[in-house]
């Protein structure tokens, strides 16, 4: 065992694929899903934690009328409201045009299906024996 321990010291190093590494060349790790969750959770969390503190910081109590409503709310919380009821303004056009840009793309897929299927059997049939044999 110590034999093969000492062997595998002295290889040298190789890349990702099992081949060997060049000198000088650094391995470059690549970047995975969990890896990109991971720094999204931490964002999330920091950002969560600057709007707590901007909440907590805007505690004045303020007049807020909408649409014939009127109550009092902490500023801090009817600005993240404010903001909350503009990103819904972004968002549900946007949403909308995402489901309709993919169904166009569904639909130009399938009609390219359909097409490669016909050219296909055009193919096909012109590679026939009986076509061969008509020459």
């Amino acid at each position: 065992m110590t034999s093969q321990r000492a062997t595998r010291e002295h290889d040298p190093p190789t890349t990702s694929q099992g081949a060997p590494q060049a000198p000088g060349q650094r391995h470059v790790v690549r970047r995975t899903r969990t890896g990109g969750a991971w720094v999204t959770l931490a964002l999330g969390a920091l950002i969560l934690v600057l709007l707590l503190i901007f909440i907590l910081q805007n505690g004045h109590r303020v007049d807020v009328s909408f649409l014939g409503a009127h109550g009092h709310l902490p500023l801090g919380v009817a600005m993240l409201l404010a903001a909350v009821g503009g990103i819904l303004l972004v968002a549900i056009p946007g949403t909308g045009r995402i489901m309709q840009l993919r169904r166009t793309a569904r639909r130009h897929g399938k009609a390219a299906d359909s097409a490669m299927d016909e050219a296909a059997a055009a193919k096909a049939a012109n590679q026939a024996p009986g076509a061969a044999g008509s020459r």
